[in-house]
C-alpha cells in the first residue's frame, strides 16, 4: 500500500556501515527508513500488520539466499522490491525479476540514481493502485480476466497462478489488447528504468505463454514488440 505520509523503506543489507549510510541518506530525502541485517527480519517485517511501503534487498545475506527472501516475500506483501547487489551478471538480474523484483541495481551506484529509481517504482505502484480504485477494476479480452484489484488472473473462468511481474506484463498488454506494444514502452510500464539487455522481458513473455496454454495469445511483432490477441476470433495476422 502506498501512503500519502513519509513512506516507509526497509532497508536489507548485512554491510552495517552501508547499511547505516543508506537509512541516513533516506531520512534526509524524507523516508522514513528501517535497517536489518538478515533475511529472517525482513520477512518479520514484511508479514508485520504494517509492512514497508518499499523494500531494498541485499542478495548476501548471512542466513537466507537473497533470492529466497525476494521469492518468498512475494506472497507476504505487494510493496515493491528493489534488489541492491554486487552481482552484475544479466542471469542474476532475470532470476530475480523472474522471482518478483521491481527493480534490480548493481552496486556501488549513487544515492541520485537510487533515490530515481525508488520514484520511479513508487509511481508506478500508485497508478496501480488508481487503476485498481476506478471503474474498471477487471480487464477482459476473449477468454482471459484480469482483475486489478486482487491482482488474479483467470483464463476460461479458472485461475492461473502468475508472478508478480508476470501479472503486471499481462496486465499492461490487456490494458490495450489488439495493439502492438514497442518493447522499450513495456519494459518502461513494468519495469521502470532498466538498463542493458531486455531478455527480462522475453523471459517473462515465455513464462506467461506457458502459463495460459497452448492458445497464441501473446503475439510477438517482429521489429515491434508484443501485443494480446484472442485467439478465439479471426486472426490478427501477427506472429507469435
Amino acid at each position: 500500500m502506498v501512503r500519502s505520509a513519509a513512506a516507509r523503506v526497509l532497508v536489507v543489507e548485512d554491510d552495517v556501515s552501508l547499511g547505516r549510510l543508506l537509512t541516513r541518506s533516506l531520512r534526509r530525502a524524507g523516508y522514513t527508513a528501517i535497517l536489518v541485517a538478515d533475511g529472517a527480519s525482513a520477512l518479520e517485517q514484511a508479514a508485520s500488520t504494517d509492512p514497508p511501503d518499499l523494500v531494498l534487498l541485499d542478495l548476501g545475506l548471512p542466513d537466507l539466499d537473497g533470492n529466497d527472501v525476494c521469492r518468498r516475500m512475494r506472497g507476504l506483501t505487494d510493496s515493491p522490491v528493489i534488489v541492491i547487489t554486487a552481482r552484475a551478471e544479466e542471469a542474476d538480474r532475470v532470476r530475480a525479476l523472474d522471482l518478483g523484483a521491481d527493480d534490480y541495481l548493481v552496486k556501488p551506484f549513487g544515492l541520485a540514481e537510487l533515490l530515481a529509481r525508488i520514484r520511479a517504482v513508487r509511481r508506478r505502484a500508485v497508478r496501480a493502485t488508481a487503476a485498481a480504485a476506478s471503474g474498471n477494476e477487471i480487464l477482459r479480452h476473449g477468454p482471459i480476466a484480469v482483475d486489478l484489484r486482487s491482482r488474479q488472473v483467470h483464463l476460461n473462468g479458472r485461475p492461473v497462478a502468475l508472478t508478480a511481474k508476470e501479472f503486471d506484463l499481462l496486465a499492461c498488454l490487456a490494458h490495450d489488447p489488439g495493439r502492438a506494444l514497442r518493447r522499450e514502452e513495456i519494459l518502461a510500464a513494468v519495469w521502470g528504468e532498466w538498463f542493458g539487455s531486455s531478455r527480462a522481458l522475453d523471459v517473462h513473455v515465455g513464462a506467461l505463454r506457458r502459463k495460459l496454454g497452448p492458445g497464441r495469445y501473446i503475439e510477438t511483432v517482429y521489429g515491434v514488440g508484443f501485443r494480446l490477441v484472442d485467439p478465439t476470433t479471426a486472426p490478427t495476422g501477427g506472429h507469435r
